[in-house]
């Protein structure tokens, strides 16, 4: 394990997760606007021990892989995984999509629930519970994968796991303070340096998995890292000026 492999790694299990954190915090906080922090806390809760349950049945299992085909699995997964982020990333950034607004999924969330207040009064709280609960299952095993592809490969399970975590508790402290969704966040700046990084992740375990000697060994990554910025970037400022271009 090398400072090379460490920080990215760490680095892309931390932001990733922000991400999914506060994805998953601003439909627990309009959970618990709407009918309390009883439903939203119990199936937040149900969703963390299901999360942890995967988890411990998932470690045990990777000592059983191969490294080299873990490699080539997780880097597959990695490089398919990071280019969906960076495409919405590049999107949005180029003005094709929205921007993803935190504020506008929590007050959506909200109505949507006040709706079905009116609907269904009688098993409200059972269905608060469980927007609750999918939003942390759902979320969290986003997290859970991350962190076990930039982890898994290369003895980094520990250190890629202190980072998620260290952003959950981050997002969880600042959201029970402000008690509002986090909106300030730039989260698409976010999403496209997490797709940069796994995208590099992604092209580096594979080829290691497949006995590609890198020039430079773990600065390799950091090198992918700098090309897929670079290509992602471009990829902006070329939609932009298309997306001028049909408009005029």
């Amino acid at each position: 394990m090398t400072w090379t492999t460490a920080i990215p790694a760490v680095t892309t299990a931390f932001l990733s997760s922000f991400v999914e954190a506060v994805e998953a915090l601003t439909i627990v906080l309009a959970v618990a606007v709407v009918r309390g922090w009883r439903p939203a806390g119990i199936g937040a809760l149900a969703g963390l021990v299901l999360l942890a349950l995967i988890v411990l049945a998932l470690g045990p299992l990777l000592d059983r892989i191969p490294l080299h085909l873990l490699q080539v699995v997780v880097g597959v997964l990695l490089l398919l995984f990071g280019m969906r982020w960076l495409r919405k990333a590049i999107l949005r950034a180029a003005g094709i999509i929205p921007l993803h607004d935190e504020a506008v999924a929590f007050a959506t969330e909200t109505e949507g629930l006040r709706d079905q207040a009116r609907r269904e009064e009688a098993r409200l709280d059972w269905l608060a519970g469980l927007a609750s609960f999918k939003a942390v299952v759902l979320e969290g095993l986003e997290v859970v994968f991350i962190v076990i592809a930039v982890g898994s490969a290369r003895g980094l399970l520990g250190l890629a796991s202190v980072g998620a975590l260290a952003a959950c508790l981050v997002v969880v402290a600042a959201g029970l303070v402000l008690h509002r969704p986090l909106a300030r966040i730039p989260e698409n700046t976010l999403k496209f340096a997490v797709g940069v990084l796994l995208s590099a992740f992604g092209v580096f375990w594979t080829g290691e998995g497949f006995g590609v000697p890198w020039p430079g060994g773990d600065f390799a990554i950091l090198a992918f890292a700098g090309l897929f910025l670079m290509v992602a970037l471009s990829a902006v400022a070329l939609t932009q000026r298309a997306r001028v271009a049909g408009l005029s």
